[in-house]
């Protein structure tokens, strides 16, 4: 079966999560991804450990890797090996500093004269204006992009998502616009520079809360598990343990009350709509906790999902993965020995595809060097 994306070949300048993410994504889809990657020590995430895999490789790594080939590059002394890949390349992918690839004859105008073909996809942190000079680290971006700003408790201070999850929206963007481009490619024959940002990509992600100030100047502000816009959608309390509960319309919430025995909320004025339930929030919360205190987590999960209530416990990773396979989604696959967390895309004629472990370092220069000939 052929992959939707088999005979491209993507050369993969990038490292730590957001460009090598990306490039996953296309390498699951078929493209042939060479990773370039520095002597001696290869991308940074190679050394970010614990926790490791089987044969001691640290997991990070492993998580963003896999159907690539590794070639190990001094770009300075091997730059020609470097444009020739780039040469033969139908995509570019790097996230260096901006000007760095310039500096090195590998930026975009250099690049189009070898290959016109060529999408060059540069991945910074803020652009590469006048924010070019400030460092691509996600956790600076989810500061000074306002992510920390809505994450956590009301009077705590700003706290920043569990996961990179600024790389990895940004690593999804970059991915879009390649695709994006190709598609141009296809029409035109002519390549072309994308480029993305944590920042411009974090902004864009904030989606409800970014709207609220570009729409309407409101400056959301942190509020725990609570949504701004909607009531109830948190996390309440119960005999055991917490359970979410996202009731987000009115027909939900008169069926969660049902469930809970406390059809006499429904009759209150106060929560007649969900504006009269954001401004009432607080009353609302109490009655509907003091309700849910009677049972388990479980058993409300039980009952409320039959009555059609979205609701759902809070999983560590290992019940998530567990629910994920219950439902017959297979949320992993072993490649060489490695466990590796599925491509969620389902393709019904060109599903992704799991053809090689994530590459020691420098494993494929052989390799590389043979295609690109002498």
């Amino acid at each position: 079966m052929s992959a939707a994306l088999s005979g491209l070949l993507v050369a993969d300048f990038s490292r730590v999560l957001a460009g090598p993410y990306a490039t996953m994504l296309l390498a699951d889809l078929g493209a042939e991804v060479v990773k370039v990657e520095r002597p001696g020590s290869g991308d940074d995430t190679r050394a970010w450990g614990p926790p490791y895999g089987p044969a001691g490789e640290a997991t990070y790594f492993l998580g963003v890797n896999r159907n690539k080939r590794s070639i190990a590059l001094d770009l300075r002394a091997d730059v020609d090996v470097a444009r020739a890949l780039a040469a033969r390349a139908d995509v570019l992918v790097e996230n260096f500093r901006p000007g760095t690839m310039d500096r090195l004859g590998l930026g975009y105008d250099a690049l189009r004269e070898l290959n016109p073909g060529l999408i060059h996809c540069s991945i910074t942190g803020f652009g590469s204006g006048a924010g070019a000079g400030l460092p691509g680290y996600d956790l600076i971006a989810q500061a000074v992009g306002g992510l920390m700003s809505v994450t956590g408790e009301p009077d705590g201070p700003g706290t920043k998502a569990g996961v990179a999850l600024v790389d990895v929206i940004t690593g999804l963007h970059a991915a879009l616009g390649i695709l994006a481009a190709l598609r141009h490619r296809d029409r035109t024959g002519e390549g072309q520079r994308i480029e993305v940002s944590l920042l411009s990509s974090l902004l864009s992600a904030l989606t409800n809360h970014a709207s609220a100030y570009a729409a309407a100047g409101v400056v959301p502000r942190a509020m725990g598990n609570r949504h701004p816009s909607i009531v109830p959608y948190e996390v309440f309390e119960t005999a055991d343990r917490p359970l979410v509960i996202a009731a987000g319309n009115d027909r939900l919430f008169q069926a969660l009350c049902e469930t809970l025995g406390r059809q006499d909320l429904t009759q209150d004025p106060r929560y007649a709509t969900n504006a009269g339930r954001v401004a009432a929030r607080e009353e609302l919360v109490a009655e509907l906790n003091a309700a849910l205190r009677e049972r388990p987590a479980d058993e409300w999960f039980e009952l409320l999902t039959a009555a059609g209530v979205p609701c759902g416990p809070i999983n560590d990773l290992a019940a998530a993965f567990a629910l994920a396979d219950e439902l017959g989604l297979e949320p992993a696959v072993e490649l060489g020995g490695v466990g590796q967390v599925a491509n969620p895309i389902r393709l019904s004629a060109t599903p992704p595809s799991y053809r090689r472990p994530p590459p020691a370092l420098g494993q494929d220069d052989a390799w590389v060097r043979e295609i690109l000939g002498p």
